[in-house]
């Protein structure tokens, strides 16, 4: 059965959560009509990310003061997306579920999950809402169903294996009796996958590949048919959804190893795409690729918007990490534009031995939130990195549970002697034509969500920690607001009780191109209160004695440090840590952990007590 129109599904699980009714959103993938709850990653199926709330004005939003804070716990990475359903919002650590009441910051329930296998890497970016169900993966493989009022797990599936490097850090979505969600693990050498599990049981109903073999379409494409094994093209963000046409929108990752691309010849599909699939069955539909044999880690990572041109074309918007904003035409499957949203140099080079300059480097461009749609004005807002890098090719080994890239990439002042730090953009662009409107330079680089209103701003915050409202015709900054840690994942608005919120995340660890770090949080701001007397909530911690030493700090590597030293500390955007006991030993790596040179993060008293420096240090010294 295929619907066409708007409905809303209630049962008595929805109707008793947190006594109200969840929400209704079109169907047919369309913004909600009315301002109300955030029900998906990017609020509605179809990506776009606009909320209609319009409480908050350009007028107004200046006046914006904390409700409250809520703290979180598990310190790391923390690019989570929330959702909000009628007044609870979900929000996502790496190992932690939590429902939290989203006019106040009051904690309902907190459900952590203790890894059973070692975690590939240590990260996560939401949940999917179905039905009173909430639903998410993890670092080792699994994807969890929780009961969204209690939190109570209800099943939990293998659908990856770590061993051989597949997890999921992506948000699903779910929708019609199932819950979409991709490996991710490009970096590993994985090969990449998507999979649709029941609702109800978590059942495996169909999986499609992304690195296709034997007869598989695309399989072509790889001339070395030995290095699809390993061939990447992971899913790590989010995904879109047209539940008219029963489409579902992949962004696929890159090809690995990631700087080798002579290894691996050929156009390397399905990577650096967007794949189209039947949401039903997983039968591939249309696919596009944005850059092939890539050969400078530029993942097609983000979740692409759908929207409607002016004469009634259905077009798609997608941000890439090569820098550049993208239209395609649904039907002809064709480009209509392409819009450099930061600095774009070199791009078209490929790596070589002694290093060659290039912008964006892999960590720039369009990262883990794509582009935002005003369906009014047709105007595309999306935010980028600017960060320029050298990239290196050389010997390429596959080794499990390391990084699989063909050597590497480092900071660009190596080649150039140039320290500018990394910066960040929001780019407004014509939906229909790919003109800017207006591009604003933030301090420091844009991953967090970009959410245009009604009200006439749009809302972000970069990776220094500055909460940023904007006016969306000029661009103009009215508001910033610094949130005390790193904005890296969802910013959004809704409604509730009568009155128009902003939430935010704050707090991450996982890039070196900032020097703001700061434990995960949830920021609740919204206008007409007095003063900025925020309430703080914190989660109730597991007061549990913790065994110090080299165990304990393995863990906190894996949170807080592989992301830039790399998952067996070989080295990523940060120097590989092994043979560090051979140069300092267990007392000054701990005092180098505490006074770091830039660009490492100041991690110390907080999120790393001295106790934790202690034990990284410690499992440092056991790195050979």
């Amino acid at each position: 059965m295929m619907w066409t129109k708007p409905f809303c599904v209630f049962t008595a699980t929805t109707a008793l959560m947190a006594g109200f009714l969840a929400p209704c959103f079109a169907a047919q993938g369309d913004a909600p009509k009315v301002a109300g709850p955030w029900p998906t990653y990017n609020n509605a199926y179809d990506g776009q990310r606009f909320s209609p709330a319009k409480q908050i004005t350009t007028a107004n939003v200046a006046s914006l003061k904390r409700v409250c804070e809520a703290q979180l716990g598990d310190a790391g990475s923390f690019h989570s997306g929330p959702i909000v359903i009628g007044t609870t919002l979900y929000v996502t650590t790496a190992h932690t579920t939590v429902a939290l009441d989203a006019t106040n910051c009051a904690i309902r329930w907190r459900h952590v999950y203790k890894p059973e296998q070692q975690e590939v890497y240590s990260v996560n970016r939401g949940v999917a809402y179905l039905d009173g169900r909430v639903f998410r993966g993890t670092g080792d493989g699994r994807v969890l169903a929780l009961d969204a009022t209690t939190g109570k797990l209800l099943w939990q599936v293998k659908a990856g294996d770590p061993l051989a490097n597949e997890f999921f850090s992506s948000a699903p979505i779910a929708w019609n009796g199932l819950v979409y969600i991709g490996a991710a693990g490009s970096d590993w050498g994985i090969r990449g996958f998507m999979v649709a599990l029941d609702a109800k049981t978590g059942k495996e109903r169909w999986r499609f590949y992304t690195i296709p073999m034997g007869d598989e379409p695309g399989a072509d494409t790889w001339k070395n048919p030995e290095t699809v094994k390993h061939g990447g093209g992971g899913m790590w963000t989010s995904y879109t959804l047209d539940t008219a046409s029963g489409e579902l929108f992949v962004p696929v990752g890159n090809p690995a190893p990631d700087f080798a691309p002579d290894f691996r010849p050929g156009d390397n599909l399905f990577t650096d795409s967007v794949v189209v699939l039947d949401a039903r069955t997983g039968k591939l539909k249309w696919y596009y690729q944005f850059k092939r044999n890539d050969g400078l880690d530029y993942d097609f990572g983000a979740a692409p918007a759908l929207y409607k041109s002016r004469n009634g074309r259905k077009l798609l918007a997608a941000g890439s990490k090569d820098g550049n904003l993208y239209a395609i035409d649904r039907t002809t499957r064709r480009e209509l534009f392409r819009t450099p949203v930061t600095t774009i140099k070199n791009s078209d080079a490929r790596p070589t031995t002694e290093g060659v300059f290039v912008c964006p480097g892999s960590d720039g461009g369009v990262e883990w939130n794509g582009p935002a749609i005003d369906p009014s004005s047709r105007a595309i807002y999306v935010g980028s990195v600017d960060w320029c890098q050298v990239f290196k090719t050389g010997p390429v080994e596959f080794k499990t549970g390391e990084f699989y890239r063909g050597t590497g990439h480092s900071a660009w002042k190596e080649k150039t002697g140039d320290a500018t730090p990394p910066s960040g953009w929001i780019y407004a662009v014509d939906g229909e034509t790919g003109a800017t409107l207006w591009k604003y330079h933030a301090e420091a680089p844009v991953t967090a969500g970009v959410t245009p209103t009604a009200g006439g701003v749009v809302l972000s915050g970069d990776l220094n920690g500055n909460f940023l409202a904007l006016d969306s015709k000029s661009g103009a900054e009215l508001l910033k607001f610094n949130t005390g840690g790193a904005v890296a994942g969802g910013v959004l608005t809704y409604e509730a009780s009568g009155r128009q919120y902003v939430a935010l995340t704050s707090g991450n660890v996982s890039r070196i191109f900032s020097g703001t770090t700061g434990s995960p949080k949830i920021v609740i701001m919204t206008t007409g209160l007095a003063k900025d007397e925020p309430q703080i909530v914190a989660v109730k911690e597991d007061t549990a004695p913790v065994a110090a030493g080299a165990d304990h700090g393995r863990t906190l590597y894996a949170q807080i440090c592989s992301a830039c030293h790399g998952a067996a500390a070989e080295g990523g955007v940060g120097p590989a840590l092994r043979g560090e006991s051979a140069k300092k030993n267990r007392d000054e790596v701990a005092a180098f952990i505490k006074n770091p040179v830039a660009p490492m993060p100041k991690l110390w008293p907080t999120p790393l007590s001295d106790q934790d420096v202690g034990d990284v240090a410690a499992f440092v010294e056991t790195l050979k």
